[in-house]
């Protein structure tokens, strides 16, 4: 508003002006009411750009840039079983520590048993789950030392419990070719071929065996 007040002003001055040389005999031009309204625009201009460079410039302050923030996030197992979690495929690894085998009795063919070369006959052994987890089919029953005696491994096709007996029979059949003692040691693995437990063997001899008679002591006459 009030700029305009001043626009007004400077054009009545002008005309004021302009009015008051109109009667000299010099010939002054006279001037047109555009011209006069031309001329006060220009003086309005020009003042409005006196005052803005009369004005402080602001200076422009960049915002602080923030550093980017990594977040990890951590995934539970979520539900994971153990002995998924400490054993390793293709057997490589250590058993879950919830498995476990302990060795009960022979049920067949005690330490030292008699055969003949080639002799076939039935290993069997009784075991407990001694552990705390099921043992699952997919393990296996497998000789890890000694003689096989033709022995092949057996593959649980059932849960055996904790707590629980279980009798792994292999057929097997003595050797047939030589003579003398024999062992071979057998041991459960779990599915990823992790072997735990207990170590029981089979032992037999082979050839054949020769009882001394005892000699009778003579008994004194009295």
């Amino acid at each position: 508003m009030q700029k305009m007040k001043l626009f007004i002003v400077l054009t009545l001055l002008v005309a004021l002006a302009l009015s008051a040389c109109g009667g000299s005999d010099e010939g002054t031009p006279t001037l047109t009411v555009e011209q006069i309204q031309t001329l006060a625009v220009m003086t309005y201009q020009a003042q409005l750009t006196q005052t803005a460079l009369a004005m402080p410039t602001e200076t422009f302050t960049p915002l602080p840039t923030e550093t980017p923030i990594t977040i990890v996030t951590f995934a539970s197992p979520g539900g994971t079983s153990s002995a998924a979690l400490t054993s390793t495929p293709g057997g490589s690894g250590q058993p879950s520590t919830c498995y476990g085998l302990t060795f009960v009795d022979d049920v067949t063919i005690p330490d030292g048993t008699q055969m003949t070369p080639g002799q076939s006959f039935t290993k069997t052994w009784k075991v407990l789950n001694a552990g705390s987890c099921d043992w699952e089919p997919g393990f296996v029953w497998n000789v890890v030392a000694g003689e096989a005696m033709g022995g092949v491994a057996v593959t649980l096709n059932q849960i055996v419990q904790p707590g629980r007996q279980f009798e792994f029979s292999v057929p097997m059949t003595a050797p047939s070719d030589k003579t003398g003692t024999f062992k071979g040691t057998w041991r459960l693995s779990d599915s990823n071929g992790n072997f735990f437990g207990d170590s029981p063997w089979v032992e037999i001899k082979v050839g054949s065996s020769s009882t001394a008679t005892p000699t009778e002591t003579p008994t004194p006459t009295p």
